[in-house]
Formats: C-alpha cells, sequence, structure tokens
C-alpha cells in the first residue's frame, strides 16, 4: 500500500522505504526514483551487508568499486555493500528502481 512507503530522500532523488516504523525488521526494501542527473553524491557510499535491485524504468549508471555497469529496465544488480558504490542517473529520464539490502541502513 502506498502509505506503508515512507519518503526518506530529498530533491531529485526519492526514496520511498518499506515498514519506516518497524525497527525490528532486517531487510531494508526501498523504491527510488533518481530524475536525471540525480546521483547518490560525490562520495563513494560503503558500508555493512549486502545490496540487490531491479531497475523498473530508466538507465541507471551503477559503479561498485572500479566496475561500472549501465542497467535498464530489467537488468538486476547485487553486491556486497562493503565495497564502494555510486547510483547515478545520467540520462534525460527517470530511473524507478526497487532495491533491497540487509542490514537495514535506513
Amino acid at each position: 500500500r502506498a502509505e506503508d512507503l515512507v519518503e526518506i530522500g530529498t530533491g531529485p532523488l526519492s526514496l520511498r522505504l518499506v515498514a519506516a516504523g518497524d525497527t525490528s525488521r532486517s531487510l531494508q526494501l526501498l523504491h527510488e526514483r533518481y530524475q536525471p542527473g540525480a546521483d547518490t553524491g560525490p562520495e563513494m557510499l560503503q558500508h555493512l551487508g549486502e545490496e540487490a535491485g531491479v531497475v523498473v524504468e530508466g538507465c541507471l549508471t551503477l559503479t561498485v568499486g572500479d566496475l561500472v555497469w549501465e542497467l535498464g529496465p530489467g537488468d538486476a544488480y547485487q553486491f556486497a555493500s562493503t565495497t564502494p558504490h555510486r547510483f547515478q542517473n545520467l540520462g534525460t529520464a527517470p530511473v524507478v528502481l526497487v532495491s533491497a539490502s540487509t542490514p537495514p541502513t535506513f
């Protein structure tokens, strides 16, 4: 249900968290939307755990360590979050993806 999604992003990066109020959860599920030019910031992210996701719309540029992938609708990814990583929308259309990570960071 839409009311179960809580917005935790700002500006051109929308992160809607499922079950935000459940502090006992061991899985984080996000509905993400990146407007053209949006990204997770100039610094690569790095934290404990694993991440996985599926691109629903648009073209997502995913950098994990020294590897860079261009992912489109239906493409999926999975990686250890201890490896520095970054998500970017370098295209002209919004990117929508659904992602999961464990343990939760939000």
